[in-house]
């Protein structure tokens, strides 16, 4: 998210050149100037944000990989059990027993 945010201040203001020119000062282009650099404050926030979260979401990364890997070690070293046998379900079994 930080890298597809980085080029956002740029593309904005290319989207904004040519606008206030010509205008004579309307108050629109005025509002428009404050929306502009709301935005470009939100993205720099937005941009901030993800660069303080990537540190912490590489380390819960590493660890769930160790956490992984302990799991994985002390299961290969249970061997399994043979399986019981399990008496035959089927229905001549069972008049056999009653007799």
């Amino acid at each position: 998210m930080c890298t597809h945010l980085g080029p956002v201040k740029s593309e904005l203001e290319t989207a904004h050149e040519g606008l206030i020119a010509g205008t004579g000062g309307l108050t629109a282009m005025a509002e428009l100037g404050a929306v502009r650099e709301s935005w470009t404050r939100r993205f720099e926030a937005a941009r901030g944000e993800c660069r303080a979260l990537a540190g912490k979401l590489r380390a819960v990364a590493r660890i769930q990989g160790e956490t992984d890997e302990t799991v994985k070690s002390a299961l290969a070293s249970v061997s399994p059990e043979p399986l019981l046998s399990l008496p035959s379900s089927s229905p001549s079994s069972g008049r056999d027993e009653a007799r």
